[in-house]
């Protein structure tokens, strides 16, 4: 989550990135459709309900004097926009977001993207954050799980990047995948993993609790390009119960880079 929600008022989200690198060196969305609420189908993981979210995008640049303050590398990869394709958005006195719409899968105009479009960050960075780093093996519920045990000091694997998310807000339901770290906080376990619908610990950008692209801000209908107002409801999802849409027409596999 390099920065502040909008403006200065975003989030320090793919902040973390860069705050990574400084610090190691080291259904589809097509369209609205009434879907059942969180409390009809709770899923293998706890909903969050009611949770600002700010938008972000790759190659945003929201205060160059802040070390969280660029979203040309994310938490997770200190080459994000290269490794991405790109500004995700329009290049006019720097990186811009845009609207998305359904007609194009909610891709950016003037790109091809090489990696998902949706995407998301959470505040919890579990590579660069020393706190998160040292309990994430014991926090993260699919520590354990084939494919991630065994890399709990591997600090090129990260449990958290590349997992899938199901948000909601109003009628529509969407799916992305984490990025990134942010907004404003980097272990907030008891708010990411906790089942009792914590709020997040952040208090920045309207208590904002996650950060989401410019294809998931049109795939869920957000009322602004880069506010601050907008809730959704959000819990994690296996990757084999992500269903058929436009955030499947790419998908992140690349590690910690």
């Amino acid at each position: 989550m390099n920065r502040p929600a909008s403006g200065s008022k975003r989030h320090g989200r793919g902040g973390a990135a860069v705050l990574a690198v400084l610090t190691l060196l080291t259904a589809a969305c097509g369209g609205p459709s009434p879907s059942p609420s969180p409390t009809q189908s709770a899923g293998r993981y706890p909903w969050h309900t009611g949770i600002v979210s700010t938008t972000f995008w790759v190659g945003e640049i929201f205060d160059p004097k802040a070390a969280d303050g660029s979203q040309v590398m994310s938490t997770y990869d200190s080459q994000w926009m290269q490794s991405y394709g790109g500004c995700d958005g329009v290049v006019t006195n720097g990186c811009k977001t845009e609207a998305r719409t359904q007609a194009k899968g909610y891709a950016p105009t003037s790109m091809t993207p090489k990696e998902n479009p949706f995407y998301l960050d959470l505040p919890y960075d579990d590579v660069n954050d020393p706190t998160a780093f040292a309990e994430r093996a014991s926090v993260i519920p699919w520590a354990n799980d084939p494919g991630f045990a065994g890399n709990a000091q591997n600090r090129s694997f990260s449990y958290m990047k590349n997992q899938w998310v199901r948000i909601r807000m109003g009628n529509r339901e969407c799916y992305g995948q984490i990025e990134d770290a942010g907004p404003g906080q980097y272990h907030d376990k008891d708010y990411v993993f906790g089942s009792n619908d914590a709020r997040p610990a952040n208090k920045k950008f309207n208590g904002a609790g996650m950060d989401v692209s410019p294809a998931l801000n049109g795939c869920l209908g957000f009322s602004d390009l880069d506010g601050e107002s907008d809730k959704v409801d959000w819990q994690f999802v296996p990757r084999d119960q992500v269903p058929a849409g436009p955030w499947l027409n790419i998908v992140t596999v690349s590690q910690v880079k």
